[in-house]
């Protein structure tokens, strides 16, 4: 038996790793105390992140209480994996940081199913969401277990992470290579391997009585755990990647990358990513460059670059002045470059042997709790884009359906801030920015008062500002300003329901509670935020409710990807139409008097499909 001794918080702590049958047979006993007790900490040590990799290796299991560790060295084999199994398989009751991660890893390489797993976990990093979802440099504690623990138990836990990059580095490994190299028997690795399942032990009692003391009810816990295991389902199942097309567009992004880039080299910039560079040309020109930086720096981000191209923020031409050839080739070799980096070549890394890929799908990411998606971010991706949508296919005989909530920001809105007539409009079943348009401007409003109106809308679910709106509709500043004024005659209740809410939250350390329970924390110089922070947090548990009626209609196998305000399915193609309904019917219900609809779109085999591909 190899043991380890540390301290934590005053208390030393053992951490084993067995070496024979007989030590394997003690583990089996402390197990069986242990379960006995309550919750027993779970946690992986593997080859990386790429879960669906053709090389990666599940090394080592650990589990722990809050004195005691056991490392599991899966990696061995035989009677090893014997007794790891039996304990997954027989434990009531884990506590897991990051739950999601370890159990698609046993999932895949323990055969262990997630939906046995799931069931039976409490995750530490839910709960500690839940407290606070601030990440450290916006003000928060963070969701990680290094800084969870050294808050809550230990200012001097250990950095379980930085540690081991020191140990690969004087083993001659990088970071990237280190976690399937480090040997097995490594002290430093079996020892924060261990540890780590006794600092998820002492979190857990911590951040349980944290959300008593808050008032976080516990439904609100059961339902994002329940949420993060259909994201879980839905990124081990993944989705088939035309790899053909998929190499032919990164063929045709780096040469479109090259043109630009040659474009932007004839107007002087040898650098599409130097400010310096492309301001100077741009006041060549004949540019007025007027947007600065907190330091007081020329501005030139992809705002700035849009408006001087004549794009809105969805690449589509605004019409509002001539286009700057500079402004536009800087523009698109960055996105050729960017487009192929971040989607088609992680496509290719991260392809499994079946040909599919598999995104990792945050299911409580942002600080209003809205889920995100990783290598690829496909949740970025420009609505109006169909070139990176077309590599993912439904499956053979499939074909794609996307059902999307229609204006839910602007119905949540209404409901949580009580609109009359917004929602009075929206019972109607008239055109909300029509509607606005016909109020503000009078009957004979044009399409550009109506894009004003629906960049006013936005602005207020968003928190976007005057400045913002102008350069979004490419509205003159002053247009925007009367818009907004008219915006708030018309609509009085939001400006009153935004007063109210920050008011309450200076009663309460600064911080909103959502509709659902969800505490979300404000910035003391960004108070305004709030409705931005309560019609997305309200918006996000609208699509987590729906996922949650779609799997009760039976529909999980189809689900595919949550993005943003819409579920994309892989539905069989005779059946698209009453599936389509079905969704539909699982995304539609009412939300304080005000109807929350969605309208499902069925396209052909392929995602882009749906945005005009042709596949």
């Amino acid at each position: 038996m190899q043991t380890y001794r540390h301290n934590v918080a005053g208390d030393d702590v053992t951490v084993y790793v067995p070496q024979t049958v007989e030590d394997l047979e003690r583990f089996r006993d402390w197990l069986e105390y242990a379960d006995a007790r309550g919750p027993i900490a779970l946690d992986t040590e593997t080859t990386g992140l790429d879960i669906f990799g053709n090389s990666y290796r599940l090394r080592t299991v650990q589990f722990g209480d809050a004195h005691t560790a056991w490392v599991i060295h899966w990696e061995r084999g035989g009677h090893f994996r014997e007794f790891a199994l039996r304990a997954l398989r027989s434990v009531g009751h884990f506590l897991i940081h990051n739950a999601p991660f370890d159990w698609l890893v046993l999932d895949r390489h323990a055969g262990v199913p997630l939906e046995s797993l799931a069931p039976r976990t409490r995750d530490t990093k839910l709960m500690a969401g839940l407290v606070d979802p601030r990440q450290p440099q916006e003000g928060g504690i963070g969701t990680g277990l290094k800084p969870l623990s050294a808050y809550y138990i230990d200012r001097s836990a250990p950095d379980t992470q930085g540690d081991l990059t020191a140990v690969f580095r004087s083993l001659g490994l990088t970071k990237a290579t280190g976690w399937a190299g480090i040997p097995l028997d490594h002290e430093v690795y079996n020892l924060y391997a261990g540890l780590d399942v006794i600092l998820t032990s002492r979190l857990y009692p911590v951040l349980k009585t944290e959300l008593d003391r808050l008032g976080v009810r516990d439904a609100l816990i059961q339902y994002e755990h329940e949420i993060a295991r259909i994201c879980s389902i839905m990124q081990r199942r993944g989705m088939v990647l035309d790899i053909d097309y998929v190499n032919a567009l990164t063929k045709m992004l780096r040469d479109e990358e090259a043109e630009y880039l040659g474009v932007a080299a004839r107007y002087g910039v040898e650098n599409v990513n130097s400010t310096k560079q492309i301001a100077e040309a741009l006041t060549g020109m004949g540019e007025t460059l007027t947007e600065r930086t907190a330091s007081g720096a020329v501005k030139v981000d992809k705002a700035v670059l849009l408006a001087l191209a004549d794009y809105d923020d969805k690449w589509q031409r605004r019409g509002t002045r001539s286009p700057n050839p500079l402004a536009d080739a800087v523009l698109r070799a960055k996105r050729a470059g960017k487009w192929c980096t971040t989607y088609a070549d992680t496509f290719l890394e991260t392809v499994d042997s079946d040909g599919r890929v598999h995104p990792f799908i945050q299911s409580m990411e942002a600080r209003t709790g809205r889920m995100s998606i990783r290598r690829p971010a496909l949740q970025t991706l420009p609505s109006s884009d169909q070139m990176i949508r077309r590599a993912l296919l439904a499956e053979e005989g499939h074909v794609m359906v996307s059902t999307d909530f229609q204006a839910v920001e602007m119905r949540v809105l209404a409901a949580l801030a009580d609109v009359k007539r917004m929602k009075t409009a929206i019972s109607n079943g008239e055109d909300l920015h029509d509607f606005t348009a016909r109020l503000v401007f009078g009957e004979g409003f044009t399409p550009h008062h109506r894009k004003l109106c629906k960049g006013v809308g936005f602005g207020k679910v968003y928190g976007g500002g005057a400045a913002t709106i102008a350069r979004q509709t490419g509205a003159p500043m002053e247009d925007v300003q009367r818009a907004i004024a008219a915006y708030d005659r018309v609509y009085p209740e939001i400006k009153r329901a935004s007063q109210r809410w920050q008011r309450e939250a200076f009663q309460t350390g600064m911080v909103h509670v959502s509709v659902t329970g969800r505490r979300l924390p404000l910035d003391r110089d960004r108070t305004y935020a709030v409705v931005n922070y309560a019609c997305q947090s309200a918006a996000r548990d609208c699509l987590g409710q729906a996922m949650i009626e779609m799997e009760a209609a039976g529909l999980l196998d189809t689900m595919r990807l949550p993005i943003h305000d819409e579920v994309l399915c892989s539905v069989p193609e005779a059946e698209a139409q009453d599936v389509a309904r079905e969704i539909e019917r699982c995304m539609t219900f009412d939300l304080f008097g005000v109807p929350i609809e969605a309208e499902a779109e069925v396209g052909k085999r392929s995602w882009g499909s749906l945005y005009g591909a042709d596949v």
